[in-house]
């Protein structure tokens, strides 16, 4: 018998659901193929990702972040979904890992855990930040990579690698690089926290013992510095705030960026779900996505807008007005897990509607994969499918995601 809360009062179907299944099965398979057939480079290891709209290599410059990002997502298919288990995909995906291994890590950095942020084709470091996330990269993939191939010694510099990203976000954070400015004030940046909590549930995924109850107390930690970002008396997600958890001043204090906020919901979402915290669960529904999705939405033309000034000023950035994938993509993964766990129709139709204005715009059907960069008025700017800074992760998790909530909603339905 079907659920009439399915139904949404008529609106929606189980028809229709299993059809947002088949487009993001279809959708995935074919964003996948792309990245098999031109990104692997056979010659040096590793992946390129600056490729064109037909596939066609424009850099051959190669970032930590995304290769990092790649290798993980190969595993994860190859784990976790049966159609991607195949010899090719993991193939690939140890080929990343051993180039990441050889290189990322720059032995005269001050650190042996500082990794690159940009390598040459051949593995030479080229740039380098004074930020974790080239580090917290290197721990997704080499921990899932881990958990494909039964590497335990891989699986250990992982877990000491996020015993070093601690170290530099909660103790001191000297080993970055970063000098200490007479000026600079101490803030906190909403995707640091968010990042670790990230890494918190990699590692202690389907996992018990002393690590896991190590890494629990940096996700509540975690949590509690998210949360902060909940601003203005509960009515605004604010991107930075100081140490203490309170607004800044200027632009960087009023900055908002809703697809971020929308991500740490969804994250904040999975963790409340995890450790059985209601209270949590609501927050991420009604601040992380509510707040940001009503403000963020672009009435006029659709779509979400990368940036915002919480008090109606002109964003300082140049792409403020722009439609990016990445955020569709995490509006996308959050309003389906908070749906299937909720019910609730709103959240439905919410997806229905990032869903509608996403397939329309950012799905390049005549070459596959997706465009990444539109002008507000959803016009296809930038249109290369991969670059320093998209790669295979954001379209291939969501699709990844949305497809395994969906056969869990529709699962229910049939049993």
């Amino acid at each position: 018998m079907i659920d009439s809360v399915f139904l949404l009062e008529g609106a929606m179907s189980v028809e229709k659901l299993q059809q947002y299944r088949e487009q993001m099965r279809t959708e995935l398979d074919k964003v996948v193929d792309f990245w098999q057939k031109y990104s692997h480079d056979t010659q040096y290891g590793g992946f390129f990702t600056c490729i064109g709209k037909d596939g066609k290599i424009y850099d051959e410059l190669k970032y930590v972040w995304l290769q990092g990002r790649q290798v993980w997502m190969y595993c994860r298919l190859y784990r976790t979904m049966e159609r991607f288990n195949k010899p090719e995909i993991l193939e690939a995906a140890k080929s990343g890992g051993a180039f990441l291994q050889r290189f990322a890590r720059i032995p005269n950095s001050g650190s042996p855990w500082k990794c690159a942020f940009c390598l040459t084709r051949d593995g030479k470091a080229l740039k380098v930040q004074r930020t974790i996330f080239s580090e917290c990269f290197y721990v997704m993939a080499m921990d899932e990579l881990a958990r494909v191939t039964g590497d335990k010694d891989m699986q250990a510099e992982a877990a000491q690698m996020m015993d070093q990203l601690v170290h530099w976000v909660r103790v001191d954070p000297s080993g970055l690089g970063k000098p200490q400015l007479s000026g600079d004030t101490p803030v906190c940046s909403m995707a640091v926290p968010m990042m670790l909590l990230c890494l918190v549930q990699q590692l202690t995924e389907a996992r018990s013992g002393e690590e896991v109850d190590k890494y629990r107390e940096v996700g509540g930690w975690c949590v509690k510095q998210i949360l902060q970002h909940i601003q203005r008396g509960g009515t605004a997600i604010l991107e930075s705030v100081s140490s203490e958890g309170k607004e800044l001043p200027g632009c960087e204090g009023r900055l908002q960026n809703p697809g971020h906020a929308l991500e740490a919901g969804w994250f904040l979402l999975q963790y409340g779900l995890e450790n059985g915290d209601q209270e949590l669960q609501r927050t991420a529904v009604d601040k992380f996505m509510e707040i940001p999705f009503l403000t963020g939405w672009d009435k006029e033309h659709g779509g979400l807008l990368y940036f915002l000034d919480v008090d109606g000023y002109c964003p300082t950035q140049l792409e403020w007005s722009m439609k990016l994938w990445w955020p569709h993509c995490e509006a996308l993964i959050a309003y389906l897990m908070a749906y299937s766990h909720t019910k609730e129709p709103v959240l439905l139709e919410r997806f229905t509607q990032v869903y509608d204005y996403t397939f329309s715009h950012f799905s390049d059907a005549e070459n596959g994969e997706w465009f990444g960069y539109l002008t507000q008025q959803g016009k296809v700017t930038l249109d290369f499918k991969g670059g320093p800074f998209k790669g295979f992760f954001h379209v291939p998790r969501c699709l990844y995601m949305c497809e395994k909530i969906l056969d869990s909603i529709l699962n229910k339905q049939e049993s």
